[in-house]
């Protein structure tokens, strides 16, 4: 009786500690997925941003369509690199086609900036101003739920990878999840676009 007890015993930590082990995965999945709907959400508002600022940038940059024109090719390429990996968060190739159309936005972006800075009329228009300050605060924004993002990966892979949780993730499908990152091999594209109409406003 008394070593039935002990196995009864043993069987019930060994559930709790599945149970715990299983609840720690789906917290951590539910984590990363709650911090890509905000990535998604700061990467809309500038999607929504970028043609009203092209539009009014045309009006002063009648030599510059080239310019412009990348801007606008490179935010559809965007949009449709956001749309994939909404299907597919978390997957190593979705993050990385979404991480280099997005790098290849923000190259345009700056070029797009740096132009504009010749423009001294461009810089002083007022809906230019507000255009471009309210891009800075995405940007910002979108930097910060990058990194929450990246967080939640790295402790949801952490979690996942670790003994003993690794054989709950392994019998109970809990796939790991990538990052999302700007390619390093392109300087342009890790920065983020300089905006400075607002001081000619």
């Amino acid at each position: 009786m008394f070593s039935f007890l002990i196995l009864l015993a043993l069987v019930i930590a060994v559930v709790a500690w599945g149970v715990g082990a299983y609840n720690g995965l789906v917290a951590g999945r539910n984590a990363w997925r709650n911090a890509f709907a905000q990535i998604d959400v700061q990467l809309q508002r500038r999607f929504d941003l970028i043609p009203n600022l092209v539009e009014t940038a045309r009006r002063y940059l009648a030599h510059e369509s080239e310019t412009l024109e990348a801007v606008i090719a490179a935010r559809g390429a965007a949009v449709s690199g956001l749309a994939a990996a909404k299907g597919k968060a978390g997957d190593a190739g979705a993050m990385a086609r979404l991480g280099e159309a997005e790098g290849v936005l923000e190259g345009a972006l700056g070029r797009l900036m740096m132009v504009s800075e010749a423009y001294p009329e461009l810089k002083a228009d007022r809906t230019m101003a507000q255009l471009t300050e309210e891009l800075t605060s995405t940007e910002n924004r979108l930097a910060f739920a990058r990194q929450a993002y990246n967080d939640a990966v790295m402790a949801y892979n952490n979690r996942r990878e670790m003994f003993p949780s690794s054989l709950v993730a392994g019998n109970f499908g809990f796939e790991p999840a990538a990052m999302l990152s700007i390619p390093a091999d392109r300087q342009e594209m890790r920065q983020v676009p300089q905006v400075r109409f607002g001081e000619g406003a």
